[in-house]
Formats: C-alpha cells, sequence, structure tokens
C-alpha cells in the first residue's frame, strides 16, 4: 500500500510508502504556478486515483482545473476554468473516482458535485448541497456517496439552519438518501464544525476529519478554543 499526498501549502502532489519514502513528487515545491494561469498546481487540494492508475488532481485554491496524469507522473489532459457553467469550477475542493473510472469533483462554492469521464467530458452535476468540501465513495456494485458540506461562509449566515455543516449520503446517481447535522456549527454529538474529510469503513461506520480549529478561529475572532474542539469524530452505524 502506497499514499498519495495533496499539499496546497507546497503545491505538490507526492506519492510515499507507509513509512514516507517519498516515490514521485509533482509540481515543484514551493512554488506556484500564476493564480489562475491554468498550470498545474496553484494551491491544489485533492487526489483521487482512477481503476486504470490515472491520477486526478483537483487545484482548486489558486486555480479552477483538474488535472490528469498517467501512473508515472505525465501529464495527461487538464480541464476548467473559473465560472459557474457546466464544466467550470469556483474551488474545486475535491476529488473521486468511481469504478468505472468515472471522475466526481466537489465544486465547494458553486455549490454542486460535477461529473466527468476519465476525459474530462462533462456529464452531469448534483445540487441541493451547500459548500461541499469532503468526498467519499463506497466500493461496490451500488456505491454509496458521501458529501462533507461545511455550511455558511459569512457572519449572516454562520448559524442559519439546514445549510451545514454536515455530511450528506447520495446513491451513484446522485439521489440524496439521507443528511447528518441539522443544526449549525457545534461541539455537541450530532453537530459538526467543517467537515472536510471523509471515509467510511466496512462496517458502515463514518470518520469525519474537521478543520475546526481554523473554523473555530473565523467564527469566533475574540475566543480561545475549547478544550472539546475536535479535528476528528467517528459516527458509528446503528445496528
Amino acid at each position: 500500500d502506497t499514499l498519495w499526498l495533496t499539499d496546497d501549502g507546497d503545491h505538490t502532489v507526492r506519492h510515499c510508502t507507509l513509512d514516507g519514502k517519498i516515490l514521485l513528487t509533482i509540481g515543484i515545491p514551493g512554488t506556484p504556478k500564476p493564480y489562475m494561469g491554468g498550470e498545474p498546481f496553484h494551491r491544489c487540494t485533492h487526489t483521487a486515483l482512477s481503476p486504470q492508475g490515472d491520477l486526478y488532481v483537483s487545484d482548486g485554491y489558486g486555480n479552477a482545473r483538474v488535472h490528469k496524469y498517467g501512473p508515472n507522473g505525465t501529464l495527461i489532459a487538464s480541464w476548467g476554468e473559473p465560472g459557474t457553467d457546466p464544466g467550470q469550477f469556483n474551488i474545486p475542493h475535491n476529488i473521486c473516482c468511481d469504478a468505472d473510472g468515472w471522475v466526481y469533483v466537489a465544486d465547494r462554492e458553486n455549490h454542486r458535485v460535477q461529473v466527468f469521464d476519465g476525459n474530462g467530458k462533462w456529464e452531469t452535476q448534483w445540487n441541493n448541497m451547500h459548500r461541499p468540501s469532503g468526498l467519499f465513495l463506497e466500493r461496490g456494485s451500488s456505491p454509496r456517496f458521501y458529501v462533507g458540506e461545511i455550511g455558511g461562509g459569512m457572519g449572516v449566515n454562520y448559524d442559519m439552519p439546514n445549510i451545514g455543516p454536515r455530511v450528506s449520503i447520495y446513491s451513484a446517481k446522485g439521489e440524496m438518501l439521507a443528511r447528518l447535522g441539522q443544526r449549525p456549527a457545534g461541539l455537541e454529538p450530532g453537530q459538526f464544525m467543517s467537515p472536510h474529510g471523509l471515509a467510511v469503513d466496512s462496517r458502515g461506520d463514518i470518520y469525519v476529519g474537521e478543520v475546526s480549529f481554523t473554523n473555530w478561529r473565523n467564527r469566533y475572532k475574540d475566543q480561545p478554543h475549547p478544550p472539546g474542539l475536535r479535528s476528528l469524530q467517528k459516527l458509528v452505524k446503528a445496528r
């Protein structure tokens, strides 16, 4: 087993062994490409592997692009530009691939997940979500998608109900199946601060990684971090 690590601060993607040996580095460490220039990378956000071994990178904080690489790190194609039309992006924040090679991109500030074929051809989009930032796709013939939505990003809607932060579960066709977290941000059971990373184990338990400390500082500038502030929580599937 190996790891693909996306470093938005260093503008690189690294392929590493589990003990930390670097096998491949894509991008020039510490050297971003021009802002919104389209070249990889300017604060890349996430990485996904296709069944064929190709690598897809969402380049979202300083670009509005998805880049496709071969297994050896050779750039094959790039697509996307700033905007709100199909195939355009406003912070592509996360990315994943299914068993058929379809590519799913969390287009955060456009409040949608866009779906492409493996070559970047736009197919469809899923709406009815608010600032999707995390994606996880189950394996199997009928996989479910888990979407982490970080909720309001402005002072006037930080505490607005029914827009997150939350975790939403979708079918493989984009049908919304369930939502976890209906209240504004908080530290009580059933509440989230800012779900960015998701994983689901073989038992169906959900692991939610949150950028809680950054989010707390943005929301409550003059308040210290509370003792119960967490960066990871586990939701156990009811049995």
